[in-house]
């Protein structure tokens, strides 16, 4: 495999490429639709800026809307705990000018009095203000927590909803990226940066009125350096929020590609891959650092630049204070307190602007949580769409064509019939379009033109859920959950009991090697059957299906991962399950299919022989040349 450039692994990793090949599947890279040996695909897409913050920043108060009773208590308490912040200093002025004569007192022992008096309400400040800071940090926890567990469930529920060709097209490590990544980043905004903000705006304005009434002309000087902070922040803010979108998505992609290899380490060291892998993921590594690096660097020197721009602040207010003092038109405790209040004053602005890098983040990653929210889910089923209470699986196709993306067609005019109990099989090419009308029984695509009917009833009017729970799947790839081999057989039929569960084993020929595992069908499977063998984890698909009760069952390449002796049981325990059943199947290994009703042979998404396995064998056409091997399968 030629090494892809940054470009190639940007494009394939970040961006929605359009769907679909002439005469096949949507573009899929390795088993099941997933990169090499693992989930993967073609990626999210790259990640910028709509521009509209307000927008992104309303949908987030939505969901923490929930709780606005809460939040208006967290709020009265984070008010308290910024007002006493700023009052905490008052009384020291107090107790300064008691100390140096500026406030006389008849003795010493009043003046012993007024400095323990002022020193009681310095007590009652702080206390007041660490009982309120602790109540507004449990709340807002509490509020932003229950926040992101709706919208994690949101993303969840949606993802659900998607059709099939969004996960055919997008990388499934970016999908993961939305649900860690951006979650955490939103939730981290909303755990500490929203209560800082306030925070920082409340302590702001309460800092403004203590030094009006301190000094008017200090409180003047330090509000000129206002529009030095306001516009030094908003020329680094503009250049650091295009970063952390890029950064963003930067991330998504080096985590789809880790875990899109990591899957398929098997295939990576078959072919010898290592060392691409490792080129390719250091040229994302690279694009990630450079990102990272400008992403930081802008968050970064937003503190440093503000905390010295209020030190120059603090610097002059402390001088003409002095003057000031010296002048006798101002006493040392107001100074004292007064530029503490000038370093207060800088100090919510400094933080604020120290967080905006959280901010942009949790943008960024809200963006695209919500872009995943928004994007469109199956079409909703027709007005009054049948239940079909019985339905028996008499299949139909009606002169059905369809394409993956507009102007490649895959399937050209198909017409064909199945009664229930007959066996339908599949054979051709690669890329004839077999699993593609397997695909569109089961409406994961719907057709372009043409209809397909399940006992005279056109699918599109059949509710979706109802159509799928009466069509079981057997795929070439197979899938199991972490949990028991009973749980996972049961995952086809809910309500069975164990010993149907049993039934549908032996019926797959699996029942015997499940007794030789230690725990029998209470062995838990863990990384998708990782300690089975791929021949037994096809068992166990088999045995899924076995166990619903749907009269439509489709086997795509069901038995291409046993060995011939166990294709031998699963064909004899596959007679069984198929008996009274609409079966169709799609096989390499013709010998599989010499039993079928009709066998369909396709080339070029057109059915081009079709008949049972005596007479395509002496019709001696595609099908004759497949079986006797004068022309091999593609």
């Amino acid at each position: 495999m030629a090494k892809r450039t940054l470009e190639d692994l940007q494009k394939q990793y970040n961006s929605s490429a359009a769907p679909g090949k002439a005469g096949g599947m949507p573009p899929m890279r390795g088993p099941g639709g997933r990169g090499p040996g693992g989930p993967g695909g073609r990626g999210m897409p790259v990640v910028k800026p709509k521009g509209d913050a307000k927008k992104i920043i309303g949908r987030l108060l939505r969901y923490i809307g929930a709780y606005k009773y809460l939040l208006i208590i967290a709020f009265f308490f984070l008010v308290i705990s910024a007002v006493a912040g700023a009052a905490s200093s008052y009384p020291l002025r107090f107790i300064l000018n008691t100390l140096t004569g500026d406030l006389p007192t008849a003795s010493t022992e009043e003046a012993i009095r007024n400095i323990l008096f002022y020193m009681l309400i310095l007590v009652c400040i702080y206390a007041a203000s660490i009982l309120s800071q602790y109540c507004q940090a449990k709340l807002m926890l509490h509020i932003s927590q229950n926040s992101m567990n709706k919208l994690r469930s949101d993303l969840f529920a949606k993802v659900q909803k998607l059709p099939i060709k969004f996960f055919d097209n997008e990388s499934h490590g970016e999908i993961m990226s939305r649900f860690t990544n951006d979650v955490d980043n939103i939730s981290m905004m909303l755990d500490h940066t929203l209560t800082s903000l306030v925070s920082g705006v409340v302590t702001l304005i309460a800092t403004f009125i203590f030094m009006l009434t301190t000094n008017v002309w200090l409180t003047i000087i330090t509000v000129v350096f206002i529009p030095i902070f306001i516009f030094g922040g908003a020329a680094i803010t503009k250049r650091s929020r295009k970063y952390y979108s890029s950064q963003q998505a930067a991330l998504g992609a080096v985590n789809g590609y880790v875990e899109e290899t990591v899957s398929g380490q098997k295939v990576v060291k078959v072919f010898n891959h290592e060392d691409t892998c490792v080129d390719e993921f250091a040229l994302l590594n690279d694009d990630l650092r450079k990102k990272q690096i400008g992403a930081q660097f802008y968050g970064g020197i937003m503190g440093p630049i503000m905390g010295n721009t209020g030190q120059v602040s603090y610097a002059v207010t402390a001088g003409v204070g002095g003057v000031l003092c010296l002048l006798g038109k101002f006493d040392l405790g107001g100074l004292a307190i007064f530029v503490d209040y000038a370093r207060k004053f800088a100090r919510p602005i400094n933080e604020v602007s120290m967080q905006m890098n959280t901010v942009f983040s949790a943008l960024a990653g809200a963006e695209r949580v919500f872009d995943i929210i928004d994007r469109p889910e199956e079409e909703p089923d027709v007005e009054n769409a049948n239940a079909m209470p019985d339905m028996q699986g008499y299949v139909k196709l009606n002169d059905v064509t369809f394409g993956y993306v507009p102007g490649k067609t895959v399937l050209k005019n198909i017409s064909l019939y199945a009664k229930p109990g007959q066996k339908i099989a599949f054979v051709g090419s690669t890329g004839a379009g077999k699993t593609t009308i397997t695909n569109l029984l089961n409406r994961f695509y719907d057709i372009d033109s043409g209809e397909i009917t399940i006992d005279d009833v056109n699918i599109r009017a059949i509710k979706r859920d109802v159509l799928r729970k009466n069509v079981a799947m057997v795929l070439q790839d197979t899938h199991l959950f972490t949990g028991t081999i009973m749980e996972n057989i049961r995952y086809g039929r809910p309500d069975a009991t164990d010993e149907e569960v049993i039934a549908a084993a032996k019926t797959a020929s699996a029942h015997s090697f499940i007794m030789r595992l230690e725990n029998g069908y209470d062995t838990v499977i863990t990384g998708d059957g990782a300690n089975l063998s791929q021949g037994q984890r096809q068992l166990l698909n088999i045995a899924r299906a076995a166990i619903s009760k749907a009269p439509i069952l489709i086997l795509d390449e069901a038995t291409s991962s046993v060995d011939t002796r166990t294709e031998r049981h699963i064909e004899h325990g596959m007679d069984r399950l198929m008996k009274n059943r609409t079966t169709f199947v799609i096989a390499h290994r013709l010998s599989t299919v010499r039993n079928a009703n009709a066998i369909m042979v396709l080339e070029k998404g057109e059915i081009i022989e079709r008949g049972t396995h005596d007479e395509l064998l002496a019709l001696g056409g595609r099908y004759y040349e497949l079986y006797t091997g004068k022309k091999e399968l593609d």
